[in-house]
This record gives C-alpha cells, structure tokens and sequence, in this order.
C-alpha cells in the first residue's frame, strides 16, 4: 500500500456483500476511507492480483480530491453563493441560473473523481506502486488483467463492465498484447 494511504485506508470484512472489494466514494469530511472485502471471494484470486486489486482501489481513494482548488470547484462554489445571493433576492431565474451552474459544475467533479479516467489513472499509480514493492511493470499489468477478468467470474456476474473493459484494454496495450488504447474521446466520459 502506498505511503499516502495506510493513514487514510481502513480494511472492514464483510462475507454479506456480493462483490469481491469496493469502496464507496470518499467524503472529505472523512478521516479514513472504508474498503469493504468479502474474504471468501477474496480467497479465490491469486496473491499477485489481490495485491494489485487492493492496490487500484487504494490509489484511487488517495486520489480523490474534492476540495482541491481547480476549475469546477470554484465555478460550483461561485455557483452556490451565487444560488444563495439569488434566493435572499428572491429571483426565481436568477436562483435557476445559480443553481444550474453549480449543479453542471459539481456534476464534472463528480465525473472527474469517478468517470473511465480516474479508474484508468488509479490503474497507472496502482502498477508504480507494485513496481517499487518489486514487481516488473508487464507482471503488475498482468496480475490487475488477470484480477480484472477473474472478478465478474467470481461475483457471478455475465461479464465485464463498461469500465473495466476499457480498463483491460488500456492494460493489454501496458502489456503490448492491443494494437491501441481506448481513445482519449472514451477515456474522459
């Protein structure tokens, strides 16, 4: 686990959930972030993709930053005091304009935090993580693919989500096994 993440990470067993690991999405008000595993489906994969499995959701956690000060923050708090401003005037256009602007602008944060990038990119700090705890870039690509396409087996489910495709094929091109990787057009919705 990376340094920025043993303080911030909490590791709760839970046999009841369906899925192997999940973690919801962190609130900042939170000290440490919840990874729920359901130790019997953990079990069945392989100790190199656990390892990179737990690794992607932790670099994901870590890097999740609502409150950091870049574009759509200060367009949707702009937008909120703007939507307050507006209900003390008790301009009904005004309050929907305010409020669409913060609704458009959290919406974008949300997509950041959450969309096919930030997987893709919690992937990409999740293999140089690995890489300093010993494993070669191909085998830390590898064991995540594998991880990746063991998962919906093991859950039970009929395959592969959208994002997790897009995420195989961004690992096969790390492995040289894909022509491409997902174009950029894909990779940010």
């Amino acid at each position: 686990m990376p340094a920025s993440g043993r303080m911030k990470t909490r590791i709760l067993i839970d046999d009841r959930q369906s899925t192997v690991i999940q973690a919801p999405f962190p609130k900042p008000w939170n000290r440490s972030y919840p990874v729920s595993i359901n130790w019997s489906l953990w079990q069945e994969l392989s100790a190199s993709q656990r390892d990179l499995l737990f690794l992607h959701y932790v670099c994901w956690l870590t890097s999740v930053q609502l409150l950091k000060p870049e574009l759509y923050q200060g367009v949707a708090a702009v937008g909120i005091v703007g939507t307050i401003f507006e209900l003390f005037q008790a301009d009904a256009v005004g309050i929907l304009a305010a409020g669409g602007l913060t609704a458009i602008a959290a919406m974008q944060v949300w997509r950041r935090n959450t969309g096919t990038q930030a997987k893709l990119d919690a992937d990409e700090a999740a293999i140089r993580v690995a890489q300093r705890r010993g494993y070669s870039e191909r085998d830390a690509a590898r064991h995540l693919l594998e991880a990746l396409e063991t998962v919906p087996k093991i859950e039970g489910r009929g395959g592969m989500t959208y994002t997790e495709l897009l995420r195989a094929q961004s690992l096969r091109t790390v492995l040289g096994t894909a022509s491409s990787p997902p174009p950029t057009r894909i990779r940010t919705q």
